[in-house]
């Protein structure tokens, strides 16, 4: 481990010193790529000093305990300054384990958050729009700027599917355990009995590439421009400004009305297209790894049952760390802090296991 510490330190010092350079610093590609670098490496390297500085002390300390011309006074306080020591040397090295834990190489991207209405018909819908408005509050409390890509809405302010864009460093890194089914048991609006009804909203979590990373054949593409409908403005129904993409080889429909612009709204599928089919190659990669490969906090499969909201009680329920919190207000009003908190304590703890596995 002495030797991966020296490493890490030996490329932060590089790494320093090229910044410092002219010829690094007239290329902003990467004057920006190392300083990304140095920005992951700083807090380790600071741990690791700071995990040397406690080694010395300990040493200095044990060396002074063995010195046969130290009375019991002096004994006694280097003894407590050596249990001191001790116990921020293993906090030190549990925070450099952390530290060190490999990092998912999409946590900085920007993401394409997905909400679809599934069983429940009207009231599935208003929890749509319920979780939507839950996300955008808690991005905006993150500093994140949330955009709408593109929206089916329902006549009672509800959302059969919205599809926005939420940008902003480590915006994956906050939504990625997000993905899968939301249940809401609560008395809809509608239901005159006061009976408690099930429904259930579909969330996924893509993150978003850059136009490099995906490559898409331009044959590959069926395009078709049609009037959009609906709400939206001047624009409806009189000019073919909305937009459908169709992938060829692996089937996915995108389309987007939102602008009243067609080249915009080619411009936000094409952004859609590219996050679902960078999506599926990852899980495809991910299938093949499966066997050996555990999966971390729940499978992600848009299909796992993550969380239930019950209204009666006051409760969210997190099934997949079994976290039950009544803070249900809270919550949908977007202070998800404390189960994103959760969610990645249990991720890291299972890393951990693995590591030491």
């Amino acid at each position: 481990m002495n030797s991966r510490y020296d490493d890490i330190l030996r490329r932060h010092d590089e790494i320093t010193c090229l910044l410092a350079d002219p010829n690094i610093a007239g290329n902003p590609k990467e004057f920006s790529r190392l300083s990304k670098e140095l920005a992951e490496l700083a807090p380790i390297a600071a741990e690791i000093e700071r995990l040397r500085n406690i080694a010395r002390e300990l040493a200095e300390q044990e060396q002074m305990l063995e010195d046969p011309e130290c009375d019991s006074e002096l004994r006694s306080l280097i003894r407590q300054d050596i249990s001191r020591l001790k116990t921020e040397r293993d906090a030190c090295r549990e925070r450099l384990r952390i530290l060190l834990l490999p990092k998912d190489p999409n946590d900085d991207r920007n993401v394409i958050l997905e909400i679809r209405a599934g069983t429940g018909g009207e009231e599935a819908a208003l929890f749509a729009a319920d979780l939507f408005r839950m996300y955008a509050r808690f991005a905006e409390s993150r500093g994140l700027k949330v955009e709408v890509l593109s929206a089916n809405e329902t006549g009672i302010g509800g959302f059969k599917e919205i599809i926005a864009q939420i940008m902003g460093k480590g915006a994956y890194s906050l939504f990625k355990f997000e993905s899968g089914v939301h249940r809401v048991q609560r008395v809809p609006e509608t239901e005159s009995g006061g009976r408690i009804h099930t429904s259930a909203v579909t969330v996924a979590v893509l993150p978003e590439v850059e136009d490099v990373e995906i490559d898409i054949r331009p044959e590959d593409l069926r395009i078709d421009v049609y009037r959009a409908s609906g709400a939206g403005g001047q624009h409806v129904n009189k000019t073919e400004s909305a937009v459908r993409i169709t992938h060829i080889p692996s089937g996915i429909v995108v389309t987007c009305q939102d602008e009243s612009s067609q080249h915009k709204n080619k411009a936000k599928a094409m952004k859609v297209l590219q996050a679902r089919l960078y999506d599926a190659e990852q899980r495809a990669r991910q299938n093949e790894r499966s066997e050996t490969r555990r999966m971390l906090v729940g499978s992600g499969d848009r299909s796992e049952r993550i969380r239930t909201y019950n209204f009666p009680q006051g409760r969210v329920t997190d099934h997949r760390i079994n976290l039950t919190l009544y803070k249900l207000e809270q919550i949908l009003n977007g202070e998800l802090g404390e189960l994103v908190d959760a969610l990645r304590m249990h991720e890291q703890t299972e890393l951990l296991a693995q590591q030491a596995a």
